[in-house]
């Protein structure tokens, strides 16, 4: 049975790019924007032959992208391949990162916390910086993922909040300095429903937690012409968690 949505969007003509495509929440966001007609280039590093992804791609209006989002050239050689590809971009989706406890502060080895803002905050920095100027052509959209707990300190996992919240400044930032020509907001899911959080958390209540296509359906509605007069917003997207 197909998934009912709570909106309908229509993308048809628009060419959105999403990063950590192969993960649970890029690969949803790919489906919502393919349903909605927009052609998707699926951006990661893990391909989706790959056993790890979650990307399916059966369609030709889906083109997947093998690239770095840490490396500056990459990024600059990816976003000028979607260009000559499709000739346009209109929506940016920086879902690419990843989720690290760890230990308190001054137990926290440099590397870890590098390591944490290449892949939480860099990617979503240089996505962004090399997109705009085909997202201020189209009078586009960025999309960030920032999280729930990037609105307080916790116990170990600073470094991610850290992370996180500084995806919601850049996301403010990109708002103020692009007004009146790109939007740029973000969501902050609590915990997602994904495989890898199962794993690691089998006795949590999992029906609190959200499906990574009810968080695509905020990041389509973000994109669309209904939140026009939206920018600079942290969504929340945290379900009954």
């Amino acid at each position: 049975m197909e998934r009912q949505t709570a909106f309908d969007v229509d993308f048809d003509g628009t060419v959105a790019v999403i990063t950590g495509a192969s993960g649970a929440l890029g690969s949803a966001a790919v489906d919502r924007f393919r349903e909605a007609n927009a052609t998707v280039c699926a951006v990661d590093v893990v391909e989706p032959d790959d056993e790890d992804s979650l990307l399916e791609i059966d369609g030709s209006d889906v083109v997947f992208y093998e690239a770095d989002l840490t490396d500056p050239d990459d990024v600059s050689t990816l976003i000028e391949e979607v260009v000559a590809d499709h000739g346009r971009i209109d929506h940016l989706l920086n879902v690419a990162g990843t989720w690290r406890g760890g230990d308190p502060i001054e137990e926290t080895d440099l590397e870890e916390f590098e390591g944490l803002l290449e892949v939480n905050l860099k990617t979503a920095f240089l996505a962004s910086k090399h997109a705009l100027p085909h997202l201020q052509e189209s009078a586009g959209s960025i999309v960030s993922v920032s999280a729930r707990s990037s609105l307080e300190g916790g116990e170990g996992d600073g470094p991610y909040r850290i992370t996180k919240a500084g995806i919601r400044l850049l996301t403010e930032t990109l708002a103020e300095e692009n007004r009146g020509t790109v939007r740029a907001n973000c969501v902050m899911p609590s915990v997602i429903d994904t495989p890898m959080n199962r794993e690691m958390m089998p006795d949590a209540d999992h029906d609190s937690w959200v499906d990574p296509a009810e968080i695509a359906d905020v990041m389509a509605f973000l994109c669309s012409d209904g939140a026009t007069v939206t920018s600079g917003a942290a969504v929340p997207v945290y379900g009954e968690a």
